[in-house]
């Protein structure tokens, strides 16, 4: 009889049966096995929080097939994913199949290597109680908090929303910052930047003050009397002040950086990028080595990585690019202070295999992550960037310009990779030779209107790292808490912004009326520790949740009482649509299905229209716009709007380039068989896409 290892997957069951082999036998549960059920709380308040377990639907033929093959097996192994979830899919498949739970039947893997996977194998444990305890107690929060406070929403705003312990607060964050945008008075001020001549070539500095005193410049009239008296004056070099600056490389991805990183360089939404990685870490076939897992696991706020990663990093840096880009000590990395250090950073399970050998193999986003995290890994372990810097006073006739330089010295990690930035900063450059007493001439004098700004809107990079900040959900919520908020309407993406809706307005108005604590960041963050506590065992997590229910059940029962007689309404957003029946201008309506055009006329009115969403291609057999679509099953594709009409539709995306031959539609192919191609068939044309560029890739 052989032995059984039961993973989440068919891509992981693939990966370990290889290095495993003979004697075992690799099956997928698809996931969890059990959980609540949809159709009522499931949790026995009165009696402990006792959760209501049972076998989700459509997966009966599944637990058979369980059963019976661990009933075959000599030895079962549970081998899902190694954290709280994985702890809990594993607990719930031992009593499943009736397994003795102190048997140290528990595996995992941190990489899908041979190494990883024989190292799993040799260490195997107990289920870690502790472990399940901390997932059972987040799972029964949020079910109290959406099956409680759902129906409240329902009956006093809408039907059909839905409250989650995340979700609410992280909106309250959206909303809290769109408050504040509005409630932003821009101010007026003036720069005046001189372009000046000296011997060796001419450079920018910019206006300071007098006497060495700042000297602010807030109007026209200000900059207009400056100018004047400026361009009169004489000027020369006051002092010159050189020195060297280092600057280090950024450490290896956690799941927040590594998905603030993907938005920022890819324009990768939070959940595409986990998508991509869990398919790096469970395995890609890989030409000459078969089913092996590139990086690490991805999920985990560790910054640790193993010895054996640093020397395979040392190694390459000093083979591809030369002794001198080595540190003078291997680098480490802190993790912040709430960290879970079980696992190491995210990274590359084998250093020296290069993007590039893996380009004909991964698909495109798998190519542009694996990219991304193997350079990010890699320049982590490099030598610093070495710059030597110029600053220089400028005087005029007792006022004052500074102006700033740099070169570089020594490129270090730079060579390879450097970390993404929400805000771009000017960055000065190479300055002539200046000495102290340098007569310059005065080129050009120019003074130039700004206005304060307010604080911008949250990206999903933006957020994601505020969220990591205050202690707001952990690794693993991030992307599905943004998803989540976006497809319930209370937020809405606005380019790579995320901005509330009125739905997401009113909502959270409610909740900061009257359900306070749900939508406080540092309550939400202690209950994180709390988590973080009972995964430790230094926490009951019963008593943990009769803490919290004491509290919002008073809070619903108050809110009740307070709201017995009062309806919120939700104020129907108007759009540039204009109703082809009566002339109105259509609203935005939240029906079952999501959003939709309504005419503002109803009852009068009844007409609807669906929200489109216009690609900017133009169909091929009909010449009318190519829109996005979304199947039965959710999957997006494009079509012709005079649908059923024209029956064109494709599953590749259009761009916005027109074809060099027709002037048609291009449309991208992705995957392994990327291509770019027009939209019409008798033209012919197609080429290979592009590699990425640098910037986009690293």
């Amino acid at each position: 009889m052989a032995k059984l290892v039961i993973v989440e997957s068919p891509a992981k069951a693939k990966t370990i049966k290889k290095y495993l082999g003979r004697g075992y036998r690799v099956v997928a549960s698809m996931g969890h096995v059990r959980d609540l059920p949809k159709s009522k709380l499931g949790v026995d308040i009165e009696h402990h929080f006792e959760p209501q377990y049972i076998n989700i639907k459509g997966k009966g033929e599944l637990i058979k097939t369980l059963k019976k093959e661990a009933k075959n097996s000599d030895e079962v192994f549970l081998a899902s994913d190694p954290d709280r979830e994985g702890e809990a899919i594993a607990w719930h498949l031992s009593n499943l199949l009736a397994l003795d739970e102190s048997a140290a039947n528990r595996v995992t893997f941190h990489e899908m290597t041979k190494s990883g996977v024989k190292s799993g194998m040799a260490n195997r444990r107990q289920i870690d109680r502790n472990l399940v305890n901390a997932q059972q107690a987040r799972r029964i929060l949020d079910r109290i908090v959406g099956y409680q406070l759902s129906p409240f929403l329902w009956r006093k705003v809408r039907r059909g929303l839905s409250a989650g312990r995340v979700q609410s607060v992280t909106v309250r964050m959206i909303v809290d910052r769109e408050e504040e945008i509005r409630a932003f008075t821009p101010e007026e001020y003036w720069t005046l930047d001189a372009v000046l001549l000296a011997e060796g070539g001419s450079f920018s500095a910019r206006f300071y003050g007098k006497d060495g005193k700042k000297l602010p410049v807030s109007n026209q009239a200000e900059s207009d009397a400056l100018l004047q008296k400026l361009r009169q004056a004489a000027y020369t070099v006051g002092g010159v002040k050189k020195g060297m600056r280092k600057k280090s490389p950024a450490p290896p991805f956690s799941t927040s950086t590594l998905q603030q990183e993907a938005s920022r360089k890819l324009g990768f939404q939070a959940a595409r990028t986990m998508r991509a990685a869990q398919e790096l870490y469970e395995g890609v076939d890989v030409a000459g080595m078969g089913a092996v897992g590139l990086i690490t696991y991805m999920r985990t706020d560790s910054l640790r990585i193993s010895a054996e990663a640093q020397s395979a990093a040392s190694a390459y840096i000093a083979n591809r690019y030369g002794e001198a880009y080595l540190p003078e000590r291997p680098r480490q990395y802190k993790s912040r202070g709430n960290a879970q250090d079980a696992h190491e950073a995210i990274r590359p399970t084998m250093p020296d295999l290069t993007p590039d050998q893996l380009k004909d193999t991964l698909t495109a986003d798998q190519y542009k992550l694996y990219r991304l995290i193997w350079s990010r890994f890699i320049a982590s372990q490099m030598a610093n960037a070495v710059y030597d810097t110029v600053n220089a006073d400028i005087l005029a006739d007792g006022y004052l310009f500074k102006a700033s330089g740099h070169t570089v010295r020594f490129d270090g990690y730079t060579v390879l990779y450097e970390e993404g930035k929400d805000e771009e900063k000017e960055d000065g450059g190479a300055l002539p030779e200046l000495k102290k007493g340098d007569a310059l001439t005065l080129r050009e004098l120019t003074g130039n209107q700004h206005f304060t700004q307010p604080p911008a809107r949250f990206t999903e990079a933006t957020l994601i790292k505020t969220m990591e900040e205050n202690g707001i959900g952990r690794p693993s919520t991030y992307a599905p808490t943004i998803t989540t908020i976006v497809q319930r309407n209370y937020v809405e993406r606005e380019g790579r912004s995320l901005k509330p809706t009125a739905l997401g307005e009113v909502t959270t108005k409610l909740m900061k009326e009257h359900f306070s604590r749900i939508v406080d960041e540092e309550f939400t963050a202690r209950m994180e520790k709390e988590l973080d506590e009972v995964e430790l065992g230094k926490q009951d997590w019963v008593a943990m949740l009769e803490q919290f229910y004491d509290g919002f059940s008073d809070d619903l029962q108050k809110a009740e009482e307070e709201m017995k007689d009062t309806r919120v309404k939700v104020p129907d957003e108007e759009t540039d649509e204009v109703c082809e029946l009566c002339g109105r201008k259509m609203v935005i309506k939240i029906g079952r299905f999501g959003p939709f055009l309504a005419c503002p006329g109803f009852p009068e009115c009844k007409n609807t229209r669906r929200i489109v969403q216009d690609t900017g291609g133009v169909c091929p057999k009909c010449g009318k716009r190519i829109l996005v679509r979304r199947s039965k099953k959710g999957k997006t594709y494009y079509g012709c709007e005079d649908n059923p009409r024209c029956d064109f539709m494709t599953w590749d995306r259009p761009i916005k380039e027109k074809c060099p031959n027709c002037g048609g539609t291009l449309l991208k192919k992705d995957g392994r068989n990327a291509r770019i191609y027009c939209a019409n068939e008798d033209c012919g044309y197609q080429r290979k896409p592009e590699p990425p560029k640098p910037e986009e890739a690293e």
